[in-house]
């Protein structure tokens, strides 16, 4: 069953047309990766899948609802959609339950005593339960994506969107990172993902999307994509990316 289809997207700033028709079907509990250069349209898809960018043209579907800034309640879309940043975007004066919290009564309206074991289960989740009552400034950079992982999950998205969420980490706070998100996939979480880790890609990932020029150029098993890519594009890109 369909999550998340994306039929004839297209976007523009401006004169500059960086969506070019693209389309993509996510099944539920289904684990894609997207990748290309920068500039390649990975974050602006992504981005619109939980409405913070407009498209110009094309369908967008969430559990069966098209996805319409102009008519549709954005704060029920993302009750359903969950996105994880580059940058954590934490509150530094809460703590990482506060942060977690935040939302829970905000958005859901939930009773002090719920918000806080809400935020507890998911700060658990990631393997931060024992730092609910620490400060941003006392946790290292890996440690405050994993909150912004949880404050996510405690929502209790139907999906979750990470858009190059380890792009901004130290190289040995990376794998603490993608730790977390290799169990939420074990767990059976449909994942969405722009990355540039090619060896969590194809290790992790149901599906490989590379996207080039605002298309979606290729896409399958990622196995596959990075063996046997068919188009020199790809070609190209996976021998830039295996040459570093």
């Amino acid at each position: 069953m369909s999550l998340v289809k994306l039929s004839g997207i297209r976007k523009s700033f401006g004169s500059v047309e960086v969506l070019k028709g693209v389309d993509m079907t996510v099944r539920e509990g289904e684990v894609v990766a997207m990748i290309g250069r920068s500039g390649s349209g990975k974050s602006t898809l992504l981005r619109s899948v939980n409405g913070l960018e407009r498209i110009d043209a094309g369908v967008i579907e969430v559990d069966g609802e098209c996805v319409d800034p102009g008519q549709i309640d954005l704060r029920a879309l993302r009750l359903k959609v969950g996105m994880v940043f580059q940058q954590f975007n934490l509150f530094p004066h809460l703590s990482a339950g506060e942060n977690v919290m935040l939302a829970l009564k905000v958005v859901k309206r939930m009773g002090k005593a719920d918000t806080r074991a809400a935020a507890e289960q998911a700060l658990a989740r990631v393997g931060l339960g024992h730092k609910f009552d620490a400060y941003p400034s006392q946790l290292s950079g890996g440690q405050q994506q994993r909150v912004a992982i949880a404050r996510s999950l405690a929502m209790q998205p139907k999906v979750l969107l990470c858009d190059e969420i380890t792009s901004a980490l130290d190289p040995e706070l990376v794998n603490e990172v993608l730790s977390v998100v290799r169990k939420l996939a074990e767990e059976g979480m449909t994942l969405i993902l722009v990355t540039h880790e090619m060896r969590f890609a194809r290790e992790v990932c149901d599906q490989l999307v590379f996207m080039h020029g605002g298309r979606i150029i290729e896409q399958g098993p990622p196995v596959a994509l990075f063996d046997r890519p068919s188009t020199p594009e790809l070609a190209q890109f996976v021998g830039m990316v295996e040459a570093r």
